[in-house]
This record gives C-alpha cells, structure tokens and sequence, in this order.
C-alpha cells in the first residue's frame, strides 16, 4: 500500500529522467577530479609540456625552451624535475638522437654548474636565470665545435642569442609554472603573470609545427582555439594581447607563419567586441577575421584551409565546458565571474571577522558573568559570619585561654558568652568603638576580666574594619570590572552586526540619480551610493570646481531630498584648491529633530571657579544628551570632580555602552578612586532626534522641567548623589517630547536658589509659566536672573541653568522637484 501511494505521489517519468541526470553530473565531477588528480597533482602536465617545448624551435634551428623550463621545475617542484627531464629528452628525440644526447647533457651541466655554484650565492632566485644563460651559451659553443671543428662569428650570434632567450624564458617559466597547480588561488593574476602565462602556452604550441589531422594544422587550430578563450574570458583587450603574442611566438618559429599574427590579433580584437553575443558571438568575429585575412593569402585553397582550421577551432572551442571557462575568468580582473569570486571572498573574510568579534564578545561576557558570580547574597552572608567568629576567636585567644573560668564560659554556656561577646561587638560597631554603660554593667557581673576582653575587641575592631573595608572595595572593584566587560560584550555584539551588514549594490539608483541631476543642468562627475535606508542614507559625489557658489547645499541635497522622499543635508565638503580640479561632497540623512541649547551659570559670590560642570554631547548614533554635574561644595575642587564627572561620562557613552552601564561604572570608579567624601551628582537627559523621545538619569539631581504651550511638566527621580554608595538601582524617567518643547535643567543652587519659598516646585513652575520668550538663552538668562533678585542680588551657590528646545530639522534650502510622477530611488 505504501509502494502504490509512494508511486502515486512521485510520477515515474520524472524519477527515471532526474536519475540519470545526477548520475552524469556525479560522473563528469569524478572525471574533472581524476583527471586534476593525474596530470596537475601527479605533474604528468609538466611531463606533456616538457615533451612540447622540446620539440619547440626558433627560427628553424634554436631550441631555447628546453633548459629553461626544467630550471624553472627544478627551482619550483624539485619532485617533479625527472618528469620534466623525461618529457624534454623525449621531444627533443622526435628532432633527432643528436639534439635528445644534447638536451640531455646541458641539462646535466646545468644541474652540476648549479650545485657547485650554489654555496657562494644567498638569493638563488635572482640567479638562475644567469646560470641558464651561461649554461646554454657554453652547451651551444661546444655543439657548434663538434658539428664544425671550429669556431665561426655566425655560431657565437647564435649561441648569444639563444642564452639570451633562455634568459628571457627562465622568467617567464619561473612566473607561469605556480599557475599550473591545483591550490585555489584567491589572488588576481598580475600583468606580467597574464603575459607569461600566455607566452609559454605559445611556446608549448610550437611544439607541435608540422603536426596535421586531414591536411588540418594543429598549431594553428590551437592558436586560434587560444584566442577564442581568452577573447571570451577577458575581451577585447585580452583578447587582441593574446594574439599579437601568439602570432610573434609563430612567427619566431617559422617565418611562412607571419601573416597569422594578424589574423590572431584581428580575431582576438573582434571577437573581444562581439563577447555579448557568448559563444558564438566570440566565433563570428574568428570567421570574419579569418575571410578578412584570409584574401591577402596565396590562392582560394590557402582561404579554405584557413577557415577549416578556424571552424574546427570553432568546434572545440563550443565544446569547452563552462566550468573551465568560468574558472579561467576568476582570475582575470574585470570579468564578473572575478567580482563574484571577490565578493564571495570578502563575504567570507566579513564572516570569519564578525565571528571572531562574536567569539570576544562570548569571552568578555563569560568574563563579566565571573567577576559577577562573587557578589551573591548569600555568600555575603556566609563571609560575615565567618569574619564574625574570626573575630571572636583572636579576641579569645588573647583573653579568655589564660583565664580559669574557661570551661564554666566557653564548654557550659557557650550560647550566653558568645550573644554577650557579639553584642558588645554590634554595639561598638554603631557607636565608634563605645559601649553602653548598662551593657558594660552587665558584662562586668558575667566576666571577670571584663576590662581586658574590651579592650581587646577595641583593638580587634579596628582591624575588623580595616579588613571590612578593603573587602567592600575588592567586591566593587569586581563589580567594576563585570559591568565594564558587560558594556564591552554589547559593543562587540553590535560590531559584529554591523560587520555582517553586506554592502548592496545600487547601480540602478547611482544611474537614476546622476541622470536626474544631468537633466537639471548639474554636472556630476561621480555618484557613489553606500547606503539608501530610511534615516541613514550616505552617498558621495565628485563635482567639478564650483567656485565656492555652494551649489551642493543650495542644488544638489534639495533634490536629493525630493528624489529620496527624506532630508538630505551636506555632511562634508572638501573642495578643490584649482579651478580645473573636483570636489568630493558626502550627503548624509538629516536628523527628523534638532536641539538648541542655551546655558547661563553662576559660580558662588561671582567667583570665576563653578562647582557645576554641564556638557552637551552629539552621540554617533543619532541621539543628543545634556548632562549637568555638581561636585560637592564649591571650588576648584568640586569644579574638578564635576568636570571629571561629565568627561569620563561622555566618552563612555560615545563608545556605545549604553547609558545605566556608562554611569554605573562611573559612579564606581568615583567611589573606588578617593577616600574623601567628595560626591557628584549628574543630571542626564538623552535624546533620539529620530523621534524626540528622551530619557532622564537623574542622580542626586534636582528636578527638571518641560515647557509644553501654557502646560508645565517635572521630572524628577529619587536617586543618590554619585560615589556615596557603590551599587544601587538607577531609576530612569521616559518621556516623549515634542517640536518646541523646552527642556529645562538646573542645578541646586537655581532650584533652591530662591529665598523666603517654601515650595520651590510651584514658584519655579509659575517663573517658567510667566516667560513669554521661546528662545533658549534668553529663557535661561531670566531664570538665573530671577532667582539671583529673589537673593537681594547674591549668589550664595554655584548656579546652572540649562535650557533646550526641540525643533524639526528644517533644512534651509527648499526640496526642487525634479520629475512630475517621480518614484523613490531604492
């Protein structure tokens, strides 16, 4: 039953055609395997080369390929030397026995001038080409004196110009033999090394001058089999380079060949141009140079072989498989087969980056969750009693172990002696190191030597806490340190988010966008897009020299503003210094809301030192925070701890913690640092211009206020002042504002400031209700003023008033239309 519903469910036809299909993939993958496995990883490639390039001539008589090329094996692949050596000597033979016995013997003196020479020389790379040279300068020489018996100028031209080319191909092999191996290379191939590659596949078709199938030349068809591929690969570029340097290489070994340059040259050009139309398109631009060329031959039969030739080229090059054609394009800059490949490569290496920021992250908070585990309640309580009957012990040990009544105290009424001993203990703990007289009474009828037992916990206690204090500071320090590392881990967490962002691609509205802007008269250079999210946008443009006319801001960003549907403002501008030069503008989304910001402060009887600090700080993430601090007392000093205050505050929040982390650890590090009482308090308001939602810390602060039509709203938390306790719970105060809200702040000398009030809270409200003016510093110039005439003209505090008003983000310049049924660009 499960068989028919099985069949039923999966139609017999699509099993029997899909099998198949998966079989041949499987199979053609374990062919393309096997076949890398046998000929790059084994070198058998290295035994086929070597066997072409020693058949390979120059002018019909040199043969400088071989050394050079079982140099460079030899230098490189040192294994695979003897498969070169075999494959040389064996192409040499198909010449003659003669030139196999000499191959083989310069080959020899080769390897023995080498080895000898090889001990003096420190770079060795730097010289091969050198011992090459000389080495087939010498070999030559004597070949030429066995062959004639003598020395003539004709043999000595041509012994230079053979070591001269082995000189030349020693570099050459030394930069295209790497390239024949099965690594995967994530590099670009260079210049030199596109170059060199295609010489020595030239120079191995060379080797096979004289081969035919059917009257057909095989050099030939594979030249042009060569071209064909990289004017696919590459272009017309490429294309037309590998033909020239082809059809030179031809033209070298035989001189009846140098018309072919052309024809490769010509061939490559064209079907570089025609790659658009794939395959065939690369074929079409082959048979037109073929024809084209083909008239200035020799006769309609040289024509007709010549496009026989070009069609089984043609035909192998349509039977070459797209793998190899696209593996080939990874490594040649400008194809999009290599930008996809860089792309997966840099998507990896963004990954394998944000996984180990992710992996820091893991470890910082591990870390922070360690330095946490210490602070349970519980353990708090099990070292206290600890301490506790430490305590007691070193307190008896030095009184009650010499005393006679220690059984009666310490065996029959443990329970009595140690409430009594524990309670001296509490009772000179709250009464710094004294005790009640009826206490003192009453253990004086219990103990006799009551005298000496107190002094001795009088003595122990200081040491007790000495040692309850260094505890308390060691367990703030690790609540520090776990909070800080806390902070860290969400920042790295976030990085690594932001990392694994990938970058999009927005061609389409780079081109919308330069066209629109061409259209409206405005000349643009270059429009780069990085980012088109709601709220974040970033676009850099190159321009010419405006002439300071400020044609970015007055032109261009209202019709980026039109064209995205959001603000847009200029972020920054760097204009050229010569009138024929570019400037490099950066557009940014302008912020929904803006904060202006006025201040008036006082320091106490008119000095010029303030206790009070107050700071507004642009965040990176699009919020605005104003913070005031008030150091205790007045002074240099309180100036000092408030500034410090609201410095180590701002660049914590500028790292990304976020805000409760960011003054926890500051009020920890103001506790831990100093054993004064100097204490801070901080008055934090931040503010998303996104959405004028705003958040208020307040510690140890007074209230603020928010001016809203004729409606005034306080805000105020109960927390206390920074550095007095080292852990507490920070109560924050959410609020949404609104467009031309004013956010009023004040330090403790305005709020309390005004003498003969009993309710600063109603006569602060009812000041602010009385201001007509909206503008921030004139509102916080009235308020100081009034609150100073309420003193009879004294200023018996520091005072700071703090007052900022919300705003929609108006650019100054209107949008310009720039299409009557325009669409967003994204």
């Amino acid at each position: 039953m499960e068989k028919v519903e099985r069949n039923l469910i999966e139609p017999v036809g699509e099993v029997n055609f899909a099998r198949p299909k998966v079989e041949l993939a499987n199979g053609l993958k374990k062919f393309q395997v096997g076949m890398e496995n046998v000929f790059l990883k084994k070198g058998f490639v290295l035994l086929l080369i070597g066997f072409l390039l020693g058949r390979a001539l120059i002018l019909a008589k040199l043969t400088p390929f071989s050394l050079p090329f079982f140099a460079a094996v030899y230098f490189l692949r040192r294994d695979k030397a003897p498969l070169a050596l075999i494959g040389i000597v064996a192409g040499a033979a198909t010449l003659s026995v003669m030139d196999a016995v000499y191959t083989f013997g310069i080959s020899f003196l080769f390897l023995i001038f080498y080895r000898f020479f090889k001990k003096w020389i420190q770079n060795e790379l730097r010289y091969l080409p050198l011992f090459v040279a000389f080495t087939l300068l010498g070999g030559t020489l004597v070949k030429g004196y066995l062959q004639t018996g003598a020395f003539s100028l004709y043999d000595g031209m041509m012994s230079g110009v053979e070591a001269s080319l082995g000189f030349i191909l020693t570099l050459i092999f030394l930069q295209s033999i790497p390239l024949l191996s099965i690594n995967k290379r994530r590099q670009t191939l260079k210049t030199e090394e596109i170059v060199c590659l295609i010489i020595m596949l030239a120079s191995v078709m060379t080797g096979t001058i004289g081969w035919s199938i059917y009257n057909l030349s095989i050099e030939h068809i594979m030249s042009r089999y060569l071209v064909l591929m990289f004017a696919f690969v590459a272009g017309a570029t490429v294309g037309s380079t590998v033909g020239v340097v082809t059809g030179l290489i031809f033209s070298l070994a035989n001189v009846s060949s140098f018309y072919h340059m052309s024809l490769l040259a010509f061939s490559g050009l064209l079907g570089g141009l025609l790659k658009e139309g794939k395959k065939i398109g690369v074929s079409i631009g082959l048979f037109i140079a073929t024809l084209l060329i083909g008239m200035y031959g020799e006769g309609g039969g040289t024509l007709l072989q010549s496009i026989l030739e070009t069609s089984a080229a043609t035909l192998l090059f349509l039977l070459t498989p797209q793998a190899l054609t696209s593996k080939l394009a990874m490594h040649i800059p400008g194809t999009p087969e290599y930008a996809a490949e860089q792309q997966q490569y840099m998507r990896k290496m963004r990954d394998v980056t944000a996984q180990r920021v992710e992996q820091f992250s893991t470890v910082f908070q591990a870390l922070s969750n360690s330095f946490s585990a210490y602070d349970e309640p519980s353990e708090w309580r099990d070292d206290e009693s600890r301490e506790r009957d430490y305590f007691l012990s070193n307190v008896t040990e030095k009184t009650c172990q010499t005393c006679f009544k220690k059984d009666h105290c310490w065996t029959r009424n443990f329970n009595t002696t140690y409430e009594h001993m524990e309670t001296i203990m509490n009772e000179m703990d709250q009464n710094n190191g004294s005790i009640s007289k009826k206490l003192s009474r009453d253990w004086e009828k219990y103990c006799t030597k009551s005298s000496r037992v107190i002094e001795a916990i009088q003595q122990e206690f200081t040491y007790y806490q000495a040692n309850q204090k260094l505890k308390k500071q060691v367990q703030e320090s690790r609540r520090l340190v776990a909070d800080q590392l806390l902070g860290v881990s969400e920042v790295m967490g976030n990085f690594a988010k932001e990392i694994q962002r990938e970058r999009e691609n927005h061609h389409k509205q780079e081109e919308l966008i330069l066209e629109a802007l061409q259209e409206f008269g405005i000349h643009i250079e270059q429009v780069e897009i990085y980012s088109l999210e709601q709220g974040n946008v970033d676009i850099e443009m190159t321009i010419p020299y405006c002439r300071g006319h400020g044609e970015c801001e007055k032109l261009i960003a209202p019709m980026l503003s039109d064209i995205l549907r959001e603000s847009i403002i200029v972020n920054s501008e760097e204009c050229s210094t010569y009138p024929n030069g570019f400037c490099h503008v950066t557009f940014r989304s302008a912020s929904a809301f803006t904060v202006e910001t006025g201040v008036a402060h006082a320091a106490k009887d008119g000095g010029f030192v303030s206790g009070d600090s107050f700071s507004t700080i642009e965040l990176g993430c699009g919020k605005y925070a104003v913070a005031i601090s008030d150091g205790m007392g007045n002074g240099e000093r309180a100036h000092i701890e408030s500034k410090e205050t609201l410095g180590l505050l701002q660049k914590i929040l500028q790292s990304g913690i976020e805000e409760k982390v960011a003054i926890k650890s500051v009020n920890s590090v103001l506790s831990l640092r100093t054993t004064d009482e100097i204490f801070s308090t901080l008055d934090l308001a931040m503010i998303d211009l996104q959405n004028a939602s705003a958040k208020f810390l307040k510690i140890g602060s007074t209230p603020s206020f928010v001016k809203r039509g004729t409606k005034i709203m306080k805000i105020q938390a109960n927390n206390l002042p920074m550095g007095i306790l080292q852990d507490f719970d920070l109560d924050v105060v959410s609020e949404q504002l609104k467009a031309g809200d004013l956010l009023i702040m004040m330090s403790d000398g305005v709020f309390e400031g005004p003498k003969h009030v009993e309710n600063f809270d109603l006569w602060m409200k009812r000041k602010i209700h009385e201001i007509k003016t909206e503008d921030p510093q004139e509102i916080a110039d009235l308020i100081m003023e009034e609150v100073i005439r309420s003193r009879s003209g004294s200023i018996e505090d520091d005072m700071t008033v703090v007052v900022s008003k919300i705003k929609h983000n108006t650019p100054k310049w209107t949008t310009i239309p720039v299409y009557p049924n325009q669409q967003k660009a994204n």
